[in-house]
């Protein structure tokens, strides 16, 4: 039995060239400059944190998994954030993602949005050979991963009505918010990932929902202070520029709790801002809005929430304890549920 005294980076660190290697070969680079797959690539050569592999590695193992039954479904969980993202990029045209251009200031919209397609299919793909090789739970897997991104893109519409129809925070709340995260974030994120490893591991019912209850507010935790860096990040170590939630207009427990706190006037100067597109947004207009997050303390707001959450992880982590394995891996998981919030990228 292998002794842990790493961290979940450093777990991560551990299979990161084979899960790399693995999507490489699902969409290879072909000769023909400009095609779908070398526009795939750009995101997938500047990888990512990795979490969400991670997670699908380290539960699987947690349960009993072997390494060669779990790289290629973390494989197609990674791809699945790369080509999702390359998705919500060049919809909120964002700046910067990993560090770099986002895709569609390279190649262009419609070029970026039709490569996610390149993606999407390999992904697909990894599935369905996983399915030959594992007829049972690689139906299961399947049926998991469909149901976990069929929620995700119902959370997307969600999100993007507001963001760009209806655009008027106080037809908002949180309970909005928190159904966008719980979609976009908990279960796309950390629970579902986490899932995935234990059925690859043969693991079914019970487990899978003890998994959801642990991950759940160890996913809104990750996703509040996703929300407090794009405010507070060097950007070079985020990776993405600074008040992109400001710009594209979004959601967070900032912008609500300080909505909800303003006098009318603020909240009528706030409306006309939030009611444009973010090519329109002035420099000015964004520090307007953080002059009133810093003025309801909305980052305070928050962090509270964000530790009341990670509270709730390690609650519900200590009240399955004598359910987990209990074997070499165990400390590393719940060290990882508090990894995903304790974080600066």
């Amino acid at each position: 039995m292998r002794r842990f005294s790493i961290n979940f980076k450093e777990y991560i660190e551990q299979y990161r060239q084979k899960v790399y290697s693995k999507i490489c070969e699902y969409v290879p680079l072909r000769e023909k400059e400009g095609n779908a797959n070398r526009i795939m690539r750009d995101y997938i050569d500047r990888q990512g944190s990795y979490r969400r592999p991670g997670l699908v590695l380290l539960t699987g193992e947690l349960f009993g998994g072997k390494e060669e039954d779990l790289i290629l479904p973390a494989a197609a969980e990674q791809l699945s954030e790369d080509w999702i993202l390359m998705q919500d990029d060049t919809e909120d045209d964002s700046e910067l993602r990993r560090g770099k251009p986002a895709v569609q200031r390279i190649h262009g919209w419609v070029h970026a949005f039709n490569a996610t397609n390149a993606g999407q299919m390999a992904m697909w793909r990894m599935l369905k050979d996983y399915m030959k090789i594992y007829p049972e739970k690689g139906d299961r897997l399947y049926e998991k991963f469909y149901h976990m991104l069929d929620y995700t893109v119902e959370g997307q519409h969600v999100e993007n009505q507001f963001i760009h129809h209806t655009k008027d925070l106080s037809k908002a709340d949180e309970a909005l918010y928190y159904r966008i995260l719980d979609s976009k974030t908990c279960y796309n994120t950390v629970y579902g990932p986490m899932q995935l490893g234990a059925i690859a591991a043969g693991q079914t019912g019970e487990t899978l929902e003890m998994l959801r209850e642990i991950g759940k507010p160890a996913g809104i935790a990750f996703q509040i202070v996703d929300d407090i860096l794009d405010m507070t990040a060097d950007e070079k170590i985020f990776g993405k520029k600074n008040f992109g939630d400001l710009y594209e207009g979004k959601l967070t427990l900032m912008i609500l709790k300080t909505y909800k706190d303003a006098t009318p006037e603020e909240k009528a100067k706030i409306d006309v801002i939030y009611r444009k597109k973010r090519q329109d947004k002035t420099e000015e207009e964004i520090g307007f809005l953080k002059e009133m997050i810093g003025k309801y303390d909305g980052l305070g707001y928050a962090q509270q929430k964000a530790e009341f959450y990670g509270n709730k992880a390690k609650e519900a982590l200590d009240g399955y304890k004598d359910r987990l394995p209990m074997n070499d891996l165990t400390p590393l998981v719940c060290s990882a549920m508090e990894e995903l919030y304790v974080r600066k990228k």
